[in-house]
């Protein structure tokens, strides 16, 4: 019987031989009648669903091959560039191409001799082995990276792969910094060491899976590491901390903070193993003792920089001991944060026992509790520093509670310490007028003075300490001390106004008109000027405003009783200001902030066409832009 396109009906039989077919449409019994329609095509308006045997994804010919057989194929790749491209093609072969070592290439890829300048960082989620294996393939002809830093978020895909991956590409590193990667261990940084090894800095984060065995490969090496800092690696311990001192001979810097097995044994044979070479060390939340000062005391004969925090075990005798161990001629630096031990005996020594010692700080730390402040330190060790250390720049102290505001009497004949000149005392209550007073009779070269969140202190003790400054102040701190009034701004504004660059008054609610009358006249090269929460008025900005050689960059009265009335003025600063800060001033209308803003931005633009054709220079203009810009985004905070 002929069929040419017409309907036909088939009798018990289904129209599709294979089963599996027919049960692409319908599941019907071999005995029920099946209609099937015309052999024309007709239009479909339902979707078909196909199962996956039929319309399976074929493999290309390439994918079918092993790895092996891959390798062989993808290792006498030697160019470059078909490397990178070949990488380019699936994942599979990205990651086998990272793989590879350089003495596995059947011929040598030509490295570029003057490589190990190129830089990357990959952070959070574009943290990934994937990421690092291309990097490393598209850096590899051209020397590979310099300088890598991967920077994860606790949850990163980042394993030793992908750590491996740069090592073997990347011979010219020397500088590798990973935070926060619990998935990377002992295998990948070995793989570094061994490949890399003209690493010179090392730093490691939160990196849980790391042990001694990565630092003892790492100094097996790398014997040019200049810098070591590790932080919050639970697995690493005294042994790593030895092999490191023994055999990297050129360690500059080493930076240690909450690491539970680092103990004395570690920082005494480190340190004194690098004693001709290290410079700056820094401890922080360590079980060590005094025997680690003690050993920093006599070793650190190369030491300029020292910093030392929540050292809890180490007591007076520890800080005793290292100042008198003469080791540290050198130091010009030295910072203690929250130890307890820390006492006026302690700090005698270190002043005597560091005679170019430049800038201290003592301070607590506001992740500890009260029971742990620096209560230890008292006015006459402060004082016995002072005349200890002739070379002393830069007094910083910091919640210092135990220092009491104490008459005391200086003894005649004594040399004052004229190498001060920067002077820095925020939350330390006792500190008062007699302190003060002492530091004038001290130290004559003062030229920057910060006392924020002092109470105890007024006119008279401030006036006492600035008449004795003979090279000039150029810059005042004096937010949040609530008992200064005009008197000490118009006595600074009349003895120091010739040399006064910076003045800070934030918090000072006693301040009012007369003080910006007295600034106006007097202070001819200021360029920074804090007046936010204080008493002053529009009078204020219009003596700025009209001020004949006064040339203010920053200006912030944030929180001030000003108006629209002051509109006219800050046009005219405006001229010269490249920071202005009007948050939370009531006073000030959303329409005259607007119209402020219009009139500047006007400026800038005549600005800008005049820089443009007369000096040629788009980056002066550019910088002018942005400052003007980043002025109105302060506005608008101010109203919202």
């Amino acid at each position: 019987m002929g069929v040419s396109g017409e309907d036909v009906l088939y009798h018990g039989m289904s129209k599709y031989q294979d089963s599996e077919d027919c049960n692409l449409f319908l599941s019907l019994g071999r005995s029920v009648d099946v209609y099937v329609p015309s052999r024309k095509r007709s239009r479909v308006t339902a979707p078909f669903v196909f199962c996956e045997q039929v319309f399976k994804k074929q493999k290309t010919t390439i994918d079918v091959l092993p790895d092996e057989c891959l390798f062989e194929i993808l290792r006498r790749v030697s160019d470059g560039q078909e490397k990178y491209s070949c990488g380019l093609v699936s994942k599979k072969w990205l990651m086998l191409l990272s793989t590879i070592h350089r003495d596995e290439q059947k011929k040598a890829e030509e490295f570029d001799e003057s490589g190990g300048s190129l830089t990357r960082c990959l952070k959070g989620k574009k943290a990934t082995d994937v990421r690092l294996a291309a990097i490393g393939l598209g850096t590899g002809s051209r020397g590979g990276l310099g300088e890598l830093a991967v920077l994860g978020s606790g949850a990163s895909k980042v394993t030793d792969f992908g750590l491996k991956a740069v090592a073997r590409c990347s011979p010219s590193l020397t500088s590798l910094t990973l935070w926060k990667l619990p998935s990377i261990g002992d295998e990948g940084v070995a793989e570094i060491a061994n490949n890399c090894q003209l690493l010179e800095k090392l730093e490691l984060s939160e990196c849980s899976a790391v042990t001694d065995k990565s630092l003892i490969a790492i100094a097996n090496n790398c014997p040019n590491l200049t810098s070591l800092a590790l932080e919050s690696c639970s697995n690493i311990g005294n042994e790593g901390l030895q092999a490191i001192g023994k055999r990297c001979p050129n360690l500059k810097s080493i930076s240690i903070k909450n690491c539970p097995l680092v103990g004395d044994q570690g920082i005494a044979s480190l340190v004194s193993s690098t004693a001709c070479s290290l410079m700056k060390i820094s401890l922080r939340n360590l079980n060590v003792t005094d025997v680690s000062l003690a050993v920093i005391g006599h070793y650190g004969k190369s030491l300029t920089d020292l910093s030392v925090s929540d050292l809890h075990n180490v007591t007076e005798k520890g800080f005793w001991v290292m100042g008198n161990g003469q080791g540290l001629q050198k130091l010009r630096s030295f910072v203690v944060t929250a130890c307890t031990g820390v006492t006026d005996l302690g700090l005698e020594a270190v002043g005597k026992g560091c005679p170019n010692l430049k800038q201290f700080s003592v301070q607590k730390s506001d992740y500890i509790s009260d029971k742990e402040e620096c209560h230890a330190v008292t006015q006459l060790g402060i004082f016995g520093l002072l005349v200890n250390c002739g070379k002393l720049k830069r007094l910083s102290l910091t919640k210092c509670f135990g220092i009491k505001d104490l008459p005391m009497m200086i003894p005649s004949g004594l040399s004052p310490c004229n190498s001060l000149k920067s002077l820095s005392v925020c939350n330390c209550p006792g500190f008062g007028n007699f302190s003060l007073a002492l530091l004038g009779q001290l130290c004559h070269q003062i030229q920057e003075v910060v006392l924020t969140g002092l109470h105890g202190i007024t006119d008279g003790g401030f006036i006492s300490l600035m008449k004795n400054s003979e090279a000039g102040l150029t810059k005042v701190d004096l937010s949040g001390c609530l008992s200064f009034t005009d008197k000490v701004v118009s006595e600074i504004s009349m003895a120091h106004g010739a040399t006064l660059e910076v003045l800070n008054l934030d918090g000072c609610t006693s301040i009012t008109d007369a003080s910006m009358v007295t600034i106006a006249q007097n202070c001819k090269v200021l360029r920074e000027l804090d007046v936010s929460k204080s008493a002053i008025t529009d009078l204020s900005i219009a003596a700025l405003a009209c001020a004949e050689q006064l040339n203010l960059k920053v200006l912030s009265i944030s929180g001030c009783r000003v108006s629209n009335k002051s509109l006219p003025f800050l046009k005219k600063l405006g001229e010269s200001l490249m920071g202005l800060n009007m948050m939370q001033c009531r006073g000030v209308s959303g329409n005259a902030v607007g119209l402020l803003e219009t009139e500047i931005w006007n400026f800038t633009k005549l600005l800008q066409e005049f820089l443009a054709f007369y000096m040629r220079s788009s980056i002066l203009v550019s910088h002018l832009l942005e400052n003007h810009n980043a002025w109105f985004l302060v506005l608008e905070d101010g109203l919202s």
